[in-house]
């Protein structure tokens, strides 16, 4: 306790360098009188993200992703700043400043990646005759995955000689129906050279088909260039191992998940030294997000949600010994480390952010435990707008537990008068709620509108203890729908709520507690949004492409008579007759994890109920909105129905 109460003192002051920004997004008929944040606004900003840090250790090369809305698209642009702050310099190639982990430790061999074909999915793969044929033929599950179909091709792990063409690598996983990178997110994070530049290590899930779609063991395989045979590292394992990385000493660290089937489950850091591994993390009551390996090799960085934020952590590595590693969290404060792009020195280089402001680069001293920010990307922009008023809120549930409730106020908030209230609803459903910035679900921009934001940690969320995370599964419709109610219920006896304009908001998970909420929320609410949520479990479980989420969030399918509950009380197509108010259904048509039926069921529903209703359709977008013309759309649609309806 004594030590946390010195961290806190520490961590009061907050020094922010006085560097000039660098490279500013101009703002576009944006006067400076403009002082409320606008979905226009939202759609200038740069989104910085970290490339790496030079050899050296005195620079970061980071990329600016901006969207061009006349395009349809965005553009990337790479700049250069010292870790000390100061200027950025724009820079077109970066590929001699920092490391190449894709190429061997001696410099001669480099990997790449490339689909190859294998299955014969198309009419043409059986009838060479047919070429005009669109026909897909399939004999398994994994048909389709997220927003694409399988066309038979699989990722594949290539090598060669840094200077031979690309065409000449050879394939190491020659013939095998199986992909890493892994789909559909997978990158380079997916495979390694070994320290000694003997093997590569990389991650896949040596399964296929319906037993595929079922599973989530994937492991970290290293394949011997010299014999060209692969050995296992985590075969005990039956669920996720991933993100492998080697210490400058060379011993092995990864996250894993010991549940198969269980994609939300506690992630730890283990580690394999002369063959025998370590659970550095299996001991602490909560799950790893991501981590590096310290340049002494004695420790690891990681970040982890906590207390409705996502702050840095390390862990010692005590060798193989019986000593219990000893967690400790180095930041505290309103903000999520949303990356950690490396260390130099005593200093780590993250991408910080919070509701307020979207990710900037800073710097960490480890050990005068000091901040500095050393970009500055969209300054300009945010010297224009004014901030909301973030409030952390104690609420006690129902069962008599204490949850976490973030507060936005608007930034011109009056207590003296009345403001309408959202209820927002996170997705996964066990996605952390905290400090994030989104381009879409901004709760600061929902603020700028005029409404008070209540964003609950409702059973589901990590950051606070792995039960509180797990007690979601099985029981969609149950506590955490009360945690719901008892959030909204508590800020709505404050006076300048007005309690007869109350909405709903979410997507994904949180799109099911919308339309859940919607028959059974006893006339609390005024008006609902919900994007791409689960309307009827029974048709989800039919449709969808990865089935161990619905296996174990689901308890199983819904022939089995065991998994009743989710299939009558906790599917919200059995409490359609108690919908009486207004709803906003949003659809990506190429949303494979929550398919298109699910809105449809729910505008049809809602239109035969004589409901007043709305169907946004995204034809050619998946549980995402990706491209800014669709994005601003959606976010013009989104407060014009406020505006209508509540």
């Amino acid at each position: 306790m004594k030590y946390i109460q010195q961290l806190s003192a520490l961590y009061l002051i907050l020094i922010i360098s006085a560097c000039q920004a660098q490279q500013p997004i101009a703002l576009k008929n944006s006067p400076l009188e403009n002082k409320l944040m606008t979905p226009e606004m939202l759609w200038q900003l740069g989104r910085v993200s970290a490339t790496g840090i030079t050899k050296d250790g005195q620079n970061v090369v980071y990329k600016i992703s901006t969207p061009v809305m006349d395009e349809n698209k965005f553009k990337s642009e790479y700049y250069i700043v010292s870790i000390l702050g100061g200027e950025s310099e724009k820079i077109k190639d970066f590929s001699a400043l920092i490391t190449d982990k894709n190429i061997s430790p001696d410099g001669q061999y480099k990997i790449v990646d490339k689909t190859v074909k294998i299955d014969k999915v198309h009419g043409l793969d059986y009838y060479p005759e047919l070429n005009k044929s669109t026909a897909q033929i399939y004999t398994a599950l994994d048909y389709r995955h997220w927003d694409t179909w399988n066309d038979g091709t699989y990722n594949h792990v290539f090598f060669g000689p840094i200077h031979t063409a690309d065409s000449l690598y050879r394939d190491i996983l020659s013939g095998e129906a199986y992909n890493c990178p892994q789909k559909p997110f997978g990158g380079d994070e997916d495979y390694i050279w070994s320290v000694d530049g003997k093997s590569i290590l990389y991650v896949s899930k040596k399964l296929s088909g319906t037993s595929a779609v079922q599973s989530t063991n994937t492991d970290i395989y290293q394949y011997d260039l010299s014999t060209g045979k692969t050995k296992n590292l985590t075969s005990d394992n039956k669920g996720y191992d991933t993100s492998p990385l080697f210490s400058s000493r060379g011993d092995l660290g990864y996250l894993s998940m010991k549940t198969d089937g269980y994609e939300s489950d506690k992630n730890d850091i283990k580690v394999i030294s002369n063959g025998v591994t370590t659970n550095l993390t299996g001991h602490w009551d909560e799950s790893v997000l991501s981590f590096i390996w310290a340049k002494d090799g004695n420790s690891l960085y990681f970040t982890a949600a906590v207390n409705g934020t996502i702050q840095l952590f390390e862990v010692n590595f005590p060798g193989n010994t019986k000593k219990l590693p000893l967690v400790q969290q180095l930041t505290m404060g309103d903000w999520d480390i949303n990356s950690i792009a490396g260390q130099s020195g005593n200093i780590l280089i993250l991408n910080r952010g919070s509701f307020n402001q979207g990710s900037e680069l800073f710097t960490f001293d480890l050990t005068k435990k000091i901040w500095s920010q050393i970009t500055f990307v969209n300054k300009s922009m945010y010297d224009t707008i004014l901030k909301s008023r973030t409030e952390r809120r104690l609420v006690t549930t129902t069962d008599n537990k204490q949850m976490l409730v973030w507060i936005l106020y608007p930034p011109d908030f009056d207590s003296t008068k009345k403001y309408p209230a959202l209820l927002y609803c996170q997705g996964g459903p066990q996605s952390a709620l905290t400090q994030f910035y989104s381009y879409r679900w901004n709760l600061h921009l929902m603020a700028s509108q005029g409404y008070i934001v209540v964003a609950p940690n409702r059973r589901g969320m990590p950051g606070h203890g792995v039960e509180w995370n797990h007690q979601i599964s099985k029981d969609w419709g149950g506590q955490n729908i009360r945690d719901y109610l008892s959030a909204i219920d508590d800020l709505a006896k404050e006076t300048y709520v007005d309690r007869k304009r109350l909405g709903a908001v979410g997507a994904s998970y949180g799109g099911y507690s919308v339309f859940y909420l919607a028959g059974v929320h006893n006339k609390r609410f005024k008006s609902f949004i919900a994007h791409d949520g689960v309307f009827n479990t029974q048709s989800m479980y039919g449709s969808t492409e990865e089935m161990f989420f619905v296996n174990y969030d689901f308890g199983g399918p819904y022939w089995n008579d065991k998994n009743v509950k989710t299939y009558t009380d906790f599917n919200p197509i059995t409490k359609v007759d108690q919908w009486d108010t207004p709803i906003y259904i949003i659809q990506g048509g190429k949303d494979y994890r929550i398919p298109l039926e699910q809105g449809m069921e729910a505008f049809n529903a809602a239109q035969l109920r004589g409901i007043k209703s709305k169907f946004l359709y995204l034809p050619d977008e998946n549980h995402w909105v990706m491209k800014p013309q669709n994005s601003l759309v959606w976010q013009r649609e989104f407060f014009k129905w406020l505006k209508e309806t509540l």
